[in-house]
């Protein structure tokens, strides 16, 4: 899988190894263009039949029913490459696995209640499937990809002189529609890997599913489990404290959603080419040499040809890695605070899962070919630690009052060195904007107690000085 997106390569970029490739679509070549073949100069000619028929069922299938591409990711056939890649048949939820999901919510919430002042989250709890993940999922991919993919769409006609782009429109129009089915064939291959894996709809940090629904895949848990030495069922149990833990944090902190996904849609909208260095390394290019793989490789190699990281999207990148890490350490810390000792292995389990978040499993994968960016809480040890202490020193109740506003949370150099934060708690930094409104009546209940106090004090009211202070 590349680790940029829509195709742009590195040196690290598994294209290199297409030659060894088995014959046929993949992730390298999805549409079967065969491209890296064993005929001269890279290119099989017996593949040529395979590639026209292929060409041609795509342009067709841009006119069948269903199938028009509103935007820059034609998402039609990225749900279909991605339920291929499932196989023909999914097995439904049982009744059995679904009861099971219910009855392990039910108990994750009770234990969550004495964990947090943060109520439930969700309205309700589901099973799915690996097709239901990518079914409720995909509007929320579509919301992350679309800057991605509009972003890098524009810049080559963005770059055209009004002349050119005006003679080009017909063709622009048309490589809109072929870049559309490149980018929705990547995410469906991305999404069906990912969806074999995912075990909750909040697996990696974002909120994925519709609102108000905590959802597991037990399919995937029970895969999950079958390496592990904990029973399964309270392996369930504790996927479902993270899952509610979650959903709380997500529904009543109202504007965390839109500041986790606003953060990789400026890190999207800040992707830029260097154009002045593709059009020199254009003029220095001997057509000649393209057809050589090993100096095309060469030249792709030396980055001229990737997006450009700016000042912007490192920024973006930093507060998405900072809240992600204080996401998942909040999580971390109310969940084993509810579990206890009801669940023994529960500590066991919580170092699994961050070491799969962190040994950048299908998870980053995925993020990194969609957005290009690697969806990874680096300070997640810190974060954690950091809530810990809150909880110990400030109680439960400051910890959460934290999430009340943004201008709140601890950032990445408080992750480093937290105990200047925590002092700021415990000396009342976190109520300042717990309710603005509520704040400044009590400042002036305080202010007109004390005038009333001084008045009772005196031996007549001052008037002229209370009347000064009234002005």
């Amino acid at each position: 899988m590349n680790d940029l997106p829509f195709g742009f390569s590195n040196r690290d970029d598994d294209d290199r190894k297409r030659g060894d490739e088995p014959s046929g679509p993949g992730p390298n070549d999805p549409f079967g263009f065969g491209i890296g073949g064993s005929g001269a100069g890279g290119f099989d000619p017996a593949q040529l039949g395979q590639m026209l028929t292929s060409l041609g069922q795509m342009l067709s299938g841009m006119g069948q029913p269903g199938s028009a591409q509103a935007g820059p990711v034609n998402y039609d056939v990225a749900k279909r490459l991605a339920r291929q890649q499932l196989g023909p048949t999914v097995a439904p939820v049982s009744s059995g696995a679904a009861g099971a999901v219910t009855d392990a919510a039910h108990l994750a919430e009770l234990w969550l209640d004495g964990a947090t002042t943060l109520p439930a989250g969700a309205a309700k709890t589901v099973a799915w499937t690996a097709n239901d993940w990518i079914e409720q999922t995909l509007p929320t991919w579509q919301r992350l990809c679309d800057p991605v993919a509009e972003q890098i769409s524009g810049m080559w006609t963005a770059a055209l002189p009004e002349e050119a782009r005006q003679f080009a429109a017909p063709m622009v129009g048309m490589l809109g529609q072929m870049g559309g089915l490149a980018f929705g064939s990547q995410l469906g291959q991305a999404l069906g890997q990912l969806a074999k894996e995912v075990l909750t709809s909040t697996d990696i940090g974002l909120p994925l599913g519709p609102t108000g629904t905590a959802a597991l895949l037990p399919a995937a848990i029970s895969e999950f489990s079958a390496g592990l030495e904990q029973p399964e069922s309270e392996i369930l149990v504790f996927l479902a404290a993270r899952e509610a833990a979650h959903q709380r944090l997500f529904a009543h902190v109202p504007w965390l959603r839109q500041q986790v996904l606003g953060a990789v849609e400026d890190y999207a909208r800040g992707i830029r080419m260097d154009f002045s260095a593709m059009e020199q390394a254009a003029q220095n290019i001997d057509p000649m040499s393209l057809t050589d793989p090993s100096k095309l490789e060469e030249i792709l190699a030396q980055g001229t040809f990737e997006p450009q990281t700016t000042p912007e999207q490192k920024q973006a990148l930093e507060r998405l890695e900072t809240l992600l890490a204080l996401i998942e350490g909040w999580v971390q810390v109310v969940v084993a605070d509810a579990v206890g000792d009801r669940l023994p292995g529960a500590g066991a389990l919580a170092e699994t899962l961050r070491r799969r978040r962190a040994t950048g499993g299908p998870a980053e994968q995925t993020f990194a070919t969609l957005v290009g960016l690697e969806l990874r809480p680096r300070k997640l040890r810190e974060a954690a630690a950091l809530w810990r202490r809150l909880t110990s020193d400030a109680g439960m109740t400051a910890r959460d009052r934290v999430w009340a506003h943004p201008d709140l949370l601890p950032d990445s150099d408080d992750l480093d060195s937290p105990a200047g934060f925590i002092d700021s708690v415990i000396g009342g930094g976190a109520t300042v904007f717990d309710d603005p409104l509520a704040q400044l009546a009590e400042t002036e209940a305080r202010e007109r107690a004390a005038r009333e106090q001084k008045d009772d004090d005196n031996t007549g009211p001052d008037l002229g000085k209370e009347g000064g202070e009234a002005s």
